[in-house]
C-alpha cells in the first residue's frame, strides 16, 4: 500500500500524532535518521527522541508489524498486539495483550546539561522522566497489569532507564503524558475503545471541514488532511497561534512562505485556523518590517527572509476570512516597504535577494553566478503584493494610498519588462556587477504568476517554456536536459509543491487553462502515487527528503478542491 492510498499509513513515512500535540510516535528520530523502534519524539526545544517503545515476547524483542490510521497506532504479531491512541494532545494511552513492552529512555546518558533523569513519584507511584533537551517531563502511569522491572530509577551517569511490562498473557495498559513541572496524578475512567473513538471523531471532523468535496477521484484527500491535522501544534514558546508545522519529522518549523499554502488549503473549511497560519509569521515582524525566515517552539531566525508571496496568498484568502482589515493592511505594507527600502540599491527600481535562501529556492541555478541579485520572480511577487495593498487601501477608504500602491505596482512591472526581459526570456542581474544571465531553472519562468498583467507575447513565451519543464510527474525545477540537473538536487531538478501551485495559478490567469489542468493532474497523481514528500524526483516520481510535508499535502488539497469545483461546473 502506498503512503497516499487511504487512511492507513506507515509511521516510517508519516508520524503518528494528534492536532495540538508537540510530540509524535515515529521511527524517524532525526534528519534522515530512522530508528529500529518506534520512538516518542518531542518537538519542544527542537526535535528530540524521548522514549523507545519495544514490544517483547518471553522477555526478548518481538518482531511485529507496525501500522497506523489517523486515530490508532498498532503493533501486531501472531502472539498478540499493542495499541496506542491519543487521549488529549499531551497524553497517549497504550494497551497490550500477548506482548510485553520495554519503555526505556532514548538517551542513556545523563550529564549536568543533557539527558534524562528517571524516578518513581512517591505521590502516586507513576514513573517520571525529566529530560534536559526539551525541558519537559514524561510521566508513565500504570492503569492495568503489572510492571516487571524499572531499571535505572534515580540512576546517574549512563544507564538504561525505564519500565518493563511482561508479555505473560495478562493484559496491561498505561498512560504517557508530556508536561512541564507538575500536575495532578493521572486519572481517567474513559475506556480505551472510547479514547480511540474520540480521536477518530476529532480527526474526521477536521477532515470533513478541510475536504468536504473529496470523492473517489481524490483518493489522497483523507491522508492529506491527516498530514495537516497531525502536524498542528497548540501555541507554546514562540508559536503564538495554533500552527501547522511543515512536518513533525525534522522540518518542524514554520517558514515564512510555506505557511501561505497551508492557509489557502484550510481557508474554505477552517477559516480561523487558516487565518492563524497567515498571521503567525506577522506576529514576529521586526522593526524593519521584515518577516522572519522561520519560527519554531524555541527559535526565531532572521538571518534570511522568504519571498513576498503574501499579497498573492491574501488575495486567495479573502473571502472567506478578512481578519482585521487595518491590521492586515499595515502589516502587509510594512513587509512590502522592507523590500522597497532595505532591498533596493540606490537608483534601482527592482528589489534584490541577498542569497538564494531569500527566494525559498535555496540552491537554484539562477543563483550560481552571483547571490546578491535582482530576479524576475521577486519583482513579480512585489507587483502582486502592491496590487493587493491598493485593493486593501481602497476597501479601507484610503484612495490616496490606493493610488500610490497602484502606481508603484505599475512602475515595478514596467521595470521588470524593461530591465530583465530580453524579448525571449527573463534574466537575473547582479546588483553590484550589473551583469545579466539566464538559467535552465524554473525560477526564471515564475513571472507567469502575473497572469494577464504580462503582455500576450511574454505570456506565450513563458507558457511554452514552462511546458518544457513538465515531466510525467510534474514541473521539474531544473530542465532534465540541463548539465546542472540532479535527481535529488533540492531546487536543481526535483518537483516541489509551491512552484507547482504558483505557476498553475499564473497560467490560469494568463489564459492557459489546458496547461494548468495538465500540471494539476500530474501533481495530484504524483501525490496519490508517492505521498506528501518535501519534494520528488522529477524523472521517477520518488518522494525525497522529509516524507510528511504539509505544504505538499496542502497543495494536493488546493488542486483537488479546484479540480472538483471545475468538474461540477463543466457541462
Amino acid at each position: 500500500m502506498t503512503a497516499a492510498a487511504g487512511p492507513a499509513f506507515s509511521p516510517q513515512e508519516i508520524p503518528f500524532s494528534y492536532r495540538g500535540s508537540w510530540f509524535d510516535l515515529s521511527f524517524v528520530v532525526g534528519e534522515n535518521t530512522y530508528a529500529r523502534d518506534v520512538h516518542l519524539v518531542s518537538h519542544q526545544n527542537g526535535m528530540h527522541p524521548i522514549l523507545r517503545l519495544i514490544p517483547t515476547m518471553a522477555g526478548a524483542r518481538a518482531e511485529t508489524t507496525v501500522t497506523a490510521t489517523p486515530y490508532r497506532l498498532t503493533w501486531t504479531c501472531d502472539a498478540g498486539r499493542i495499541d496506542l491512541a491519543y487521549e488529549t494532545p499531551d497524553t497517549v494511552r497504550v494497551r497490550g495483550h500477548g506482548l510485553g513492552l520495554r519503555l526505556p529512555a532514548a538517551d542513556p546518558d545523563l550529564t549536568p546539561f543533557s539527558g534524562p533523569y528517571f524516578y518513581q513519584d512517591p505521590r502516586d507511584g507513576s514513573w517520571v522522566f525529566t529530560v534536559y533537551q526539551t525541558g519537559r517531563r514524561y510521566r508513565v502511569t500504570l492503569l492495568a497489569g503489572r510492571v516487571a522491572g524499572q531499571p535505572g530509577v534515580q540512576a546517574l551517569g549512563t544507564a538504561e532507564r525505564g519500565i518493563v511490562l511482561p508479555g505473560d498473557g495478562e493484559p496491561w495498559e498505561l498512560a504517557i503524558e508530556e508536561y512541564e513541572t507538575a500536575r495532578a496524578p493521572y486519572a481517567s475512567e474513559t475506556p480505551f475503545a472510547e479514547v480511540v473513538s474520540a480521536a477518530r471523531a476529532a480527526f474526521e471532523s477536521f477532515r470533513d471541514a478541510a475536504a468536504p468535496w473529496r470523492s473517489d477521484r481524490t483518493p489522497a484527500a483523507e491522508l492529506a488532511a491527516y498530514v495537516l491535522w497531525s502536524a498542528t501544534v497548540r501555541p507554546a514558546g514562540f508559536v503564538t497561534r495554533p500552527a501547522v508545522l511543515m512536518s513533525k519529522h525534522w522540518m518542524d518549523k514554520v517558514w515564512s512562505w510555506d505557511h501561505c499554502f497551508n492557509a489557502i488549503a484550510l481557508a474554505d473549511g477552517l477559516p480561523d485556523l487558516a487565518w492563524d497560519q497567515f498571521q503567525l509569521v506577522f506576529d514576529h515582524q521586526d522593526a524593519a518590517g521584515a518577516l522572519p525566515d522561520s519560527i519554531t517552539h524555541s527559535e526565531i531566525l532572521y538571518n534570511f527572509v522568504k519571498p513576498p508571496i503574501h499579497g498573492w496568498a491574501l488575495r486567495r484568502l479573502r473571502p472567506p476570512h478578512d481578519g482585521e482589515p487595518d491590521e492586515v493592511y499595515r502589516r502587509l505594507e510594512r513587509w512590502t516597504s522592507f523590500w522597497l527600502t532595505s532591498r533596493r540599491a540606490p537608483g534601482h527600481e527592482l528589489a534584490h535577494y541577498q542569497h538564494g535562501n531569500d527566494s525559498g529556492w535555496d540552491n537554484a541555478t539562477t543563483f550560481d553566478p552571483e547571490r546578491v541579485v535582482e530576479t524576475a520572480d521577486l519583482a513579480a511577487f512585489l507587483v502582486l503584493q502592491m496590487r493587493e495593498l491598493a485593493r486593501l487601501a481602497a476597501e479601507l477608504a484610503r484612495p490616496g494610498e490606493s493610488a500610490h500602491w497602484g502606481r508603484a505596482a505599475d512602475r515595478m512591472r514596467d521595470a521588470l519588462l524593461a530591465e530583465l526581459w530580453t524579448g525571449e526570456r527573463f534574466v537575473a542581474r547582479g546588483v553590484r556587477s550589473g551583469r545579466t544571465w539566464s538559467s535552465a531553472g524554473l525560477l526564471d519562468l515564475m513571472p507567469i504568476v502575473l497572469g494577464d498583467e504580462l503582455p500576450e507575447t511574454v505570456r506565450a513565451t513563458l507558457a511554452a517554456a514552462v511546458e518544457t519543464h513538465l515531466t510525467a510527474f510534474g514541473l521539474a525545477t531544473e530542465l532534465p536536459t540541463s548539465p546542472h540537473y540532479q535527481d535529488d538536487g533540492y531546487w536543481r531538478g526535483p518537483i516541489w509543491a509551491p512552484s507547482t501551485i504558483l505557476i498553475e495559478d499564473g497560467l490560469r490567469r494568463a489564459g492557459y487553462p489546458d496547461l494548468a489542468d495538465e500540471i494539476s493532474a500530474r501533481f495530484r497523481a504524483l501525490c496519490e502515487k508517492s505521498g506528501f514528500a518535501e519534494n520528488f524526483d522529477a524523472r521517477s516520481g520518488t518522494g525525497l527528503r522529509d516524507r510528511a510535508y504539509t505544504w505538499t499535502a496542502a497543495a494536493y488539497l488546493i488542486l483537488a478542491a479546484a479540480h472538483e469545483r471545475r468538474a461540477k461546473t463543466t457541462p
